[in-house]
């Protein structure tokens, strides 16, 4: 339950899209300052953001200027404009089950 506070759904306010050739492109996520505290993430970290049909890393960053509750996404090909996202903190800290068939 507490997880599903803190990491509540985030509405996609604007999605940009850019082009080769362009100056600043990449996956990136900009949300208010208190949505980001909330997640634990600081500006030019990666971030998950998973949306309806897939999950891809972003840089975040920070305006204060959006809304509490909602994002703006560029290049981020698994969401659209009025869905919602999540966007977690990768956790890189826990180790996953390692094969032992190369050991």
């Amino acid at each position: 339950m507490a997880d599903d506070v803190l990491n509540r759904g985030l509405r996609v306010r604007e999605f940009i899209a850019t082009r080769r050739g362009d100056e600043e492109r990449g996956p990136m996520v900009v949300m208010n300052d208190r949505d980001a505290r909330s997640r634990l993430l600081t500006e030019g970290e990666l971030a998950w953001v998973y949306g309806p049909r897939r999950g891809e890393l972003a840089t975040v960053r920070i305006d204060p200027a959006i809304p509490l509750g909602d994002v703006i996404l560029r290049d981020i090909v698994g969401a659209a404009p009025s869905e919602i996202v999540r966007v977690v903190k990768p956790d890189l800290d826990t180790r996953g089950r390692r094969s032992t068939a190369l050991a």
